[in-house]
């Protein structure tokens, strides 16, 4: 799923966010990466109230639905917890919502009244590959080989998403969270994303107005919801393991072992 997603950023939201810097996978004054499980601020598009122009808003990475209201509920429901018996329960990851989810309780409302636009320069994937180990034989576990996927000619692009205010009854604090919506992989993403062969949902001009301003009905939104951009349109770039670490995350490394991507 999209976990890692990327923005370009101007020289006042640079220094803006330098005090905010370990929230951040990798931040420069041209490149913020945000890592989705710091359940960090990120910007969001969204519909300006009684009007036909946009508003860019920070919000919370990380759905939060109405009933997860306290302290305690937002950190069991995030990361997990023991109950009463000793079981542990998982916990619930909404960074991301799949278009077959979207209709159902826990983010029907959203979708059909709280749509919004996530920018992104680019997401992040990683690619499950079996290589050869030193034995000459193939390992149990895949490797996996990070990669940079943005799209050709367009240096800020825009995801289908999905936001709810969250007010925790113990601070009476609000705060608007938000999910990235995720459909089937193209062709290419199921190349990369080849353990669940998902990818953000990506919308054009035309696609992306009407899933913020048209009154969709559910077939509308699920329509929307499922759009799928075509492979030929995107770049994927393979980047080092490391990629995170270095000065330039976004250099291009080849891998012998790797197959090389088809785009068709």
């Amino acid at each position: 799923m999209c976990y890692y997603n990327g923005i370009k950023v101007t020289r006042d939201e640079y220094i803006r966010l330098k005090a905010l810097e370990k929230r951040f996978a990798f931040l420069n004054d041209e490149m913020a990466i945000y890592k989705g499980f710091d359940y960090g601020d990120y910007p969001v598009i969204r519909p300006k109230a009684n009007s036909h122009e946009t508003e860019r808003v920070e919000m919370q990475w990380g759905f939060l639905p109405p009933y997860v209201n306290t302290t305690e509920k937002i950190k069991n429901f995030r990361y997990g917890y023991k109950d009463a018996t000793g079981k542990w329960k998982p916990s619930y990851t909404t960074l991301n919502a799949t278009s077959e989810q979207l209709l159902e309780k826990m983010y029907k409302d959203a979708a059909l009244h709280r749509r919004c636009l996530i920018p992104s320069a680019g997401f992040y994937e990683w690619r499950h590959v079996q290589v050869v180990g030193k034995s000459g034989k193939l390992l149990k576990t895949p490797e996996k080989f990070p990669y940079h996927i943005e799209m050709v000619n367009q240096p800020e692009f825009y995801m289908a998403g999905i936001w709810q205010p969250n007010t925790n009854l113990d601070t009476g604090i609000t705060t608007d969270t938000f999910a990235i919506v995720t459909t089937d992989a193209n062709t290419l993403m199921k190349q990369i994303h080849n353990s669940k062969e998902r990818m953000p949902t990506i919308l054009p001009g035309d696609v992306a107005e009407a899933w913020l301003y048209k009154d969709l009905n559910d077939q509308e939104i699920l329509d929307i919801a499922n759009y799928q951009v075509a492979s030929a349109e995107m770049k994927a770039t393979p980047l080092h393991k490391d990629f995170l670490k270095r000065d330039n995350p976004h250099e291009e490394v080849i891998y012998q072992e790797v197959p090389e991507l088809v785009y068709s």
